[in-house]
């Protein structure tokens, strides 16, 4: 899903945080925490409503492009007024999205998505429902990012913004608690660099940001042990700077098979 200026975008409201019993990342005591209190959707049929994928691509073109009517949506996303009605009324009531208030013309009504920092319950907490429901929708968000990706590359073309796809894949050794840190820090660093419409500059674009962290695979007993750790010596694809745990996200391309 995506990010909003000014706040964790809703239209991905899944932050799963790996260990949720372990307190949050503290700024230092000078730099005031200004970050949006995190929200836990718990409800499941507020999730189902969420894994829509029609609903998804909704949230997602209002985050990017900003309010829009039902005509708008249905255009831009190749369905019918009365299809986006639904989808929004239903996104309104589970308060992912909301109307402007704007004056339209006649009966026309404008919808924003609502900001917050919303994230998933942990998988160990997850009722077997649930998991059916979370996997479902992170299968569409997942697909949907690549698929965007991979167009918005092609489209780039030779504008000055060819070269924004940055995308780094790396390994780390952490125990949970550090990952759930690890974590933190990074919707720190995404607030960061968040502020108000008016002190944005002119050329500023949206920029969709994606995470993505998991543990690969235990060794099984009596497994042979590699003479070094994949992160100590990483194997490179051809073509590929060498993976370390460090890799800078500056648009090169780093990966480990």
């Amino acid at each position: 899903m995506a990010q909003e200026p000014g706040a964790t975008d809703p239209a991905e409201p899944g932050h799963t945080r790996p260990d949720p019993a372990k307190p949050e990342h503290t700024a230092s005591a000078s730099a005031p925490d200004t970050r949006p209190a995190p929200v836990e959707l718990s409800d499941l049929a507020a999730l189902k409503a969420l894994a829509q994928p029609r609903r998804q691509w909704m949230l997602q073109h209002l985050t990017v492009h900003g309010p829009a009517t039902s005509a708008t949506l249905a255009r831009a996303l190749g369905l019918n007024t009365g299809a986006t009605s639904y989808h929004l009324r239903e996104l309104a009531r589970y308060g992912f999205v909301e109307e402007t208030g704007a004056a339209g013309h006649g009966r026309e009504r404008w919808w924003r998505a609502v900001p917050g920092d919303r994230r998933f319950p942990p998988r160990s907490r997850q009722s077997p429902e649930m998991r059916l429901v979370m996997d479902e929708l992170n299968h569409h968000a997942y697909a949907a990012d690549l698929e965007l990706f991979e167009q918005l590359q092609r489209d780039a073309a030779d504008e000055p913004w060819a070269d924004a796809f940055p995308y780094s894949r790396g390994t780390i050794r952490l125990t949970l608690p550090e990952l759930h840190e690890f974590f933190e820090e990074y919707i720190a660093l995404l607030n960061r660099y968040k502020r108000p419409e008016a002190d944005t500059p002119a050329d500023a674009r949206t920029v969709l940001t994606r995470f993505l962290a998991f543990p690969a695979q235990a060794a099984s007993a009596g497994a042979p042990t590699p003479a070094t750790s994949p992160d100590s010596a990483p194997d490179s694809a051809p073509g590929s700077a060498p993976d370390t745990a460090d890799d800078s996200d500056d648009g090169r391309e780093t990966e480990t098979p």
